[in-house]
């Protein structure tokens, strides 16, 4: 880089290397429209992991207004129409995921983000004005439609658009907008709260309104215009986002290859195929044990229920809303470090690294929390919180919604993400409207130690039935379900047999 920055500085014919200059302004120019397509993806990215962001703040900016908007509507902050305000959104996304398929296949990838984002406008706007819980439960559902709807389309949208080398690392924007969502709640909540909670959910309405205006001028799928029979655009979106006009005509043809493979299966609808094309299971299996495993593991508890959970344990509210705070931090930086990691280590191996320590520092997180009871040692039950956060974030949370992304074809691909975020929102809706019941009954340490069971079954399931799909195109991976060459072992053992 030295070498080719000075000399393309230097005037033309001057010094003893100028017989290269010509070879390296060359090299430069030929490296332009690399650089131009990287940009435009990497916009076009970064833009659309706001509705990450939305997610991450909206879903986590509950856990510390729980108390505010408990106090104003009469309620106790630990009972059952707390947890129904907190789990109502989660319904709402599980309703909303299923809505963003029909939308995603009838009218596209980026019309639907578009609504989603417009949900989420009037969602907060609902929310922030309901002047009783139920109203508020009815406008936190509303809401989660978008969330809902959100996941559903926009991991989709990135990794339709991104190139086969970088696919993990842009999708995972969107983890990384989730918890730069969830760290800003955290901080809100600590550093405003005294302010009324009514302006502390308004506010997430700013991002939405950015998100539904810088969508317009973006592109729609390539991979939804072939699916459509718009072959001609599909292959002018492609040009605009990779470095050349062969390299985007190259891959026009892999689509519609598959496309065309699709077509020449009997005419079923996209759920019915999913469902009873034997050769699809092996990905749907994949994909949504994937979904479940991230929320099912711990993290989610930690995300919605630090402050409470700390709380019940007897430590006063703003240590749980610090505690929160680096909560926060903590799955920002692993999310970060993650995305900089998920294309060189992969996904399953990724995973399967992290997932063994993840279990061992919850479990130890809930003994601390059972061995010091109402008095817990607080320095030790921090460094265990943290190492689990660190291995939960920096581990499976990175992968979750960029597997669903990936593993399924593209004959069935909205409406098997639209399963995947189901699955995932299901689950999560699951732990958190029992989360509160769980802590009762088995009390925190108890329950701390069923989630350290839950990493355990979740690292023997991927072992088995989760392939790796790094420096994979979307059209290998459909490839290898067709050949039955899809699940991990398998794939090992054909290789080795091959050499």
């Amino acid at each position: 880089m030295t070498t080719e920055s000075s000399s393309s500085n230097m005037p033309e014919g001057s010094g003893p290397h100028s017989p290269d200059t010509g070879s390296l302004r060359a090299a430069a120019l030929s490296e332009e429209p690399r650089r131009t397509a990287r940009l435009r993806v990497l916009s076009a990215s970064l833009l659309v992991a706001l509705g990450g962001l939305l997610y991450g703040y909206d879903t986590g900016v509950i856990s510390g207004t729980l108390a505010q908007i408990a106090q104003d509507y009469g309620v106790s902050e630990h009972g059952i129409t707390a947890e129904f305000i907190t789990s109502f959104i989660l319904a709402g996304a599980v309703l909303g995921a299923l809505g963003a398929s029909f939308f995603a296949r009838r009218f596209g990838r980026r019309i639907t983000i578009i609504t989603v984002a417009s949900v989420f406008v009037l969602g907060v706007v609902f929310c922030a004005l309901s002047p009783n819980p139920y109203i508020m439960m009815a406008s936190r559902f509303f809401l989660g439609l978008a969330v809902g709807g959100s996941t559903q389309t926009i991991p989709t949208y990135i990794s339709e658009l991104a190139p086969k080398n970088k696919r993990g690392s842009y999708v995972t924007f969107f983890n990384i907008a989730i918890g730069v969502g969830i760290l800003t709640a955290a901080l809100v909540n600590y550093f405003l709260r005294d302010v009324e909670w009514h302006w502390k959910i308004v506010v997430a309405a700013i991002p939405a309104i950015v998100l539904v205006i810088g969508m317009i001028p973006l592109p729609e799928s390539p991979r939804w215009l072939v699916s459509q029979g718009e072959v001609d655009t599909a292959t002018q979106v492609l040009e605009w986002v990779r470095p050349s006009e062969k390299t985007a005509k190259s891959e026009i043809r892999d689509i519609e290859r598959t496309r065309r493979k699709a077509q020449r299966q009997a005419a079923k609808s996209e759920w019915s195929a999913m469902f009873t094309e034997k050769w699809m299971r092996p990905a749907i299996i994949a994909g949504v044990a994937v979904a479940i495993f991230t929320q099912i593991t711990g993290l989610e508890m930690m995300i919605y229920y630090t402050p409470t959970l700390l709380t019940h344990v007897g430590l006063p509210s703003d240590i749980g809303l610090s505690i929160n705070v680096m909560v926060g931090v903590v799955y920002v930086v692993m999310t970060a470090v993650g995305r900089f990691i998920v294309d060189r280590m992969g996904r399953r191996t990724l995973m399967l690294w992290t997932l063994p320590f993840a279990a061992l520092w919850i479990l130890l997180f809930g003994i601390t929390l059972s061995v010091g009871g109402n008095d817990p040692n607080l320095p030790l039950m921090l460094t265990f919180l943290v190492l689990f956060m660190l291995f939960q974030a920096g581990g499976i949370q990175v992968v979750g919604w960029l597997m669903g992304s990936e593993l399924y074809p593209l004959k069935v691909r909205t409406s098997a993400t639209s399963l995947h975020a189901m699955a995932l929102w299901g689950s999560n809706l699951l732990v958190t409207s029992t989360a509160l019941t769980l802590v009762n009954f088995l009390s925190p340490g108890g329950a701390m130690m069923v989630y350290a069971a839950l990493n355990v079954i979740a690292w023997i399931v991927i072992y088995f039935r989760v392939p790796e799909t790094k420096d994979r195109s979307l059209e290998d991976i459909e490839s290898s379900l067709r050949d039955e060459e899809f699940l991990p072992l398998k794939r090992k053992r054909l290789a080795q047999e091959r050499a």
